[in-house]
């Protein structure tokens, strides 16, 4: 593995210019000689902008760097060491159906979570299934870097149903490290936290500065109106009362579950106000960036691209890929089967946990059980996902109805099936599991 091959498939996103980023500043301690940049024919406009700014970032650090672009995903897949997966199938129109769809029977309309992420999961498991049998049969020693959303669904998916290694990463816990440094105005690397839960119903346990319990200091802060958000979702203050009552660090996206109301709320008045949803105020996000990719004198990332959510994608991404690489056993937070880490939680179920990571995968760090407190709510939540991945790869109708009534953010089982029948009619030109009449 001295002259590597990374295939990113997904290769006109948008993010892609992040991960280049990252893979030209640890150049030294990565040997990358080949990216393939691969996506679909509805995706060839994109992969051309963004082909064109990788080749002038990787000729402005002069590196000895090939870098292809391909709408066959088997030439790309073929002997790589690397694939990174960060796809959304049906682009952001099916996002903006995800997100509306929800909001049309006054329930919380989000990408990832809620009845939204359960539609994005059910288009993306047969297209992920799909790429998985590509990397068996062409690549069977590359690893697999899911950044594919819902990434705990689609990375339990792919451990428990093919030969592929693989580890799920989101961007979430390094943007909560880079959050509570700024607010302790100290360096990032001074931080760490105790992460344990599921993909984007995270928890900091326990926060640390210099190796020095710093949880009630920075909860304090928080109280005191100190926040940590992410681009994309609505930065309502947390209720100082329920922090002191928490007394973990919560997750940006644990809003959609602590304060559905508001959140409900806010989306509702958006549509109201014409503000549209978060994926129509992407779509003017993305309009502009590829009109500044697209600039032949652009050679780096632009400052742009951290107004979309994916911000610090490449330390995560390129990182995780390094401690791999280079057997570092370094501790990163990934998503990846259980194997007794949560105690109170099945062992063959993916949790995102802290984990030493080395040449051998990632081996995640025990942590015991999970406090009451939270221990509901995650439980729920991880029972919708293992019915939605079973949902995802059988097509029955009546697990999926289950699975989206056992959703939290789901109100009632009568919502449920008015909201699965609209998924499934808005979604049938991507869902070949589900016998869908047209």
């Amino acid at each position: 593995m001295d002259n590597l091959k990374v295939a990113v498939i997904g290769g006109g996103s948008s993010y892609t210019p992040e991960l280049i980023e990252g893979l030209i500043k640890r150049s030294k301690e990565l040997p990358v000689r080949e990216i393939y940049l691969v996506d679909t024919q509805e995706g060839k406009a994109k992969l051309d902008i963004i082909y064109g700014l990788t080749k002038r970032m990787i000729n402005k650090a002069k590196l000895n760097v090939k870098v292809y672009k391909t709408l066959n995903r088997k030439e790309a897949i073929k002997d790589a060491d690397f694939v990174i997966t960060q796809l959304r199938v049906g682009g952001l129109k099916a996002r903006a159906s995800d997100e509306r769809i929800p909001l049309m029977h006054n329930t919380i309309g989000q990408e990832t979570t809620g009845a939204g992420g359960f539609a994005k999961a059910l288009r993306t498991i047969p297209v992920i299934l799909d790429i998985c049998r590509d990397i068996e049969k062409l690549s069977p020693k590359a690893w697999l870097i899911n950044f594919t959303n819902p990434a705990g669904i689609i990375t339990e998916m792919v451990l428990k149903h093919t030969n592929v290694k693989t580890i799920g990463l989101c961007n979430v816990p390094i943007n909560m490290v880079k959050n509570i440094a700024k607010i302790l105005d100290v360096d990032c690397n001074r931080v760490k936290i105790d992460f344990a839960g599921l993909n984007h119903m995270v928890y900091g346990k326990k926060i640390y500065l210099d190796g020095e319990d710093a949880t009630t200091f920075v909860l304090e802060k928080m109280g005191d109106g100190s926040e940590i958000n992410m681009k994309n979702i609505p930065d309502l203050k947390w209720d100082t009362d329920f922090i002191n009552a928490l007394k973990m660090l919560p997750c940006p996206y644990h809003r959609y579950f602590y304060m559905s109301d508001e959140i409900l709320n806010e989306e509702i008045q958006g549509l109201k106000e014409n503000k549209g949803t978060r994926a129509q105020q992407v779509m003017e996000i993305e309009k502009n960036l590829f009109e500044r990719f697209k600039d032949l004198n652009l050679n780096e990332k632009p400052k742009e691209l951290e107004k979309r959510g994916g911000a610090y994608y490449s330390d995560a991404a390129i990182s995780l890929i390094s401690a791999i690489y280079n057997d570092k056993e370094e501790i990163h937070t990934v998503n990846v089967m259980n194997n007794g880490a949560i105690s109170s939680m099945p062992d063959n179920v993916v949790v995102e946990v802290n984990a030493v990571v080395s040449k051998l995968g990632a081996k995640p760090i025990a942590i015991g059980e999970l406090p009451v407190k939270i221990n509901g709510l995650v439980q729920q939540v991880k029972s919708y996902e293992i019915l939605t991945i079973e949902a995802g790869l059988t097509g029955d109708y009546y697990t999926a109805l289950m699975a989206l009534s056992t959703n939290p953010l789901v109100p009632s089982v009568t919502t449920a099936k008015k909201i699965l029948d609209d998924i499934l009619l808005e979604n049938q030109d991507y869902l070949p599991q589900f016998n869908i009449e047209k």
